[in-house]
């Protein structure tokens, strides 16, 4: 029977929660790391064993770790996250100009093909690349340097690269996305980049149609459909079907649209997961009910799914790397909140059950699905 194993970042330090292929009896190892917060915790798909890790501080700075056994021991790696070239300048909040400064990595993401190849979404955004299993790291220079740069201007959390998704079928085609930049993408390997936001609307910027500018939350992709794309906006669910060069609002009959959180059911491509969240400046879900919502349609058509989920007194956040699905024969979704709490469902959202209380409050959480 295969095994899962749920990657917890918190504010407090990093989880590694495990399972059989029932989920329903969980071991919790941790906290590692106890007191740093873990941004961000990823497995290769080439090793599960091989496991990156961002770990920082506001005092101590950024270090990045690295597991060959699957979250029992750690080493730190490299940790010179150095920009190509002359820094230059991004926009500040008040539309001044600001040097670009490293303060932290956001996300990790290995390879899909090679175990030592892995990629670093970091504040100020930037894309950097280490293909010696984490010892260096070198700045995907194109897209800083695309001629939009100087406009990119921080989001309400920094301007940090928070996605990275890597096309299973295209080697040499990668997605980001920025807040609050938008989303890019290279059909180059990283030499040069394409804003890809025709189609994003934001009201709140002075054009809401800019080429950049945008506050995206999320994306998330369907390996069998590399060319279709599900996005948390600020505000909006969004959906492209042609690799980004075009995006539909989906929100649908969703009660709000505004959230962090967006995924897609491991084996049927139109079925989405959300969690609504009640608005930019209050971050806890509508009426103290923690829902998530699906669409088995592609989106405008969401259902909530409650079962097992506080309704009442509930304010907490899921925030935006804090949502992941594995891919056992029957779909388990996993989301961690604020709160700390992290929620599993084995039956594809139908019902919900908390694996663990009380941890730090959850900053990431991914899966692992081991055969």
């Amino acid at each position: 029977m295969s095994q899962v194993r749920l990657l917890v970042g918190t504010k407090k330090g990093a989880f590694v929660l495990t399972a059989d292929g029932k989920r329903k009896d969980w071991k919790v190892s941790g906290p590692h790391f106890a007191g740093w917060e873990m941004y961000h915790l990823k497995g290769s798909p080439v090793d599960p064993n091989r496991i990156y890790a961002s770990q920082s501080s506001g005092w101590f700075g950024q270090v990045m770790q690295r597991s060959d056994d699957g979250g029992t021991t750690w080493a730190a790696v490299g940790n010179k996250f150095e920009y190509h070239g002359v820094p230059g300048t991004h926009q500040w909040y008040d539309g001044t100009a600001h040097p670009w400064e490293f303060k932290r990595v956001w996300h990790v993401e290995p390879s899909l093909t090679d175990a030592d190849t892995v990629y670093a979404g970091v504040e100020d955004a930037a894309l950097f690349k280490s293909t010696d299993a984490g010892a260096t790291w070198a700045e995907v220079s194109g897209l800083r340097k695309h001629g939009t740069g100087p406009a990119w201007q921080p989001g309400a959390g920094g301007m940090c690269l928070h996605s990275i998704i890597l096309d299973p079928v295209d080697p040499l085609r990668i997605y980001i996305a920025i807040s609050a930049a938008g989303a890019f993408r290279t059909d180059d390997g990283g030499a040069t980049w394409k804003p890809i936001n025709k189609g994003l609307y934001s009201k709140y910027i002075p054009d809401p149609t800019a080429e950049v500018g945008h506050c995206v939350h999320h994306i998330a992709m369907h390996p069998e459909r590399p060319g279709t794309l599900f996005m948390q906006k600020h505000w909006d669910v969004m959906r492209t079907d042609d690799a980004g060069d075009s995006w539909q609002k989906i929100s649908g009959d969703l009660p709000t649209d505004f959230g962090f959180v967006i995924d897609v059911h491991a084996h049927e491509p139109e079925t989405l997961y959300v969690v609504p969240i009640k608005s930019d400046s209050e971050h806890f879900p509508l009426d103290g009910k923690l829902q998530v919502f699906r669409s088995r349609a592609g989106g405008n058509e969401w259902e909530p799914l409650t079962k097992g989920l506080p309704q009442s007194n509930c304010y907490v956040n899921v925030l935006r790397d804090a949502m992941t699905v594995d891919r056992m024969d029957e779909c388990g979704v996993y989301f961690g909140t604020t709160g700390g709490q992290v929620y599993c469902s084995p039956d594809g959202g139908d019902s919900w059950e908390a694996i663990v209380h009380d941890l730090p409050a959850v900053l990431s959480v991914e899966v692992q699905t081991i055969a």
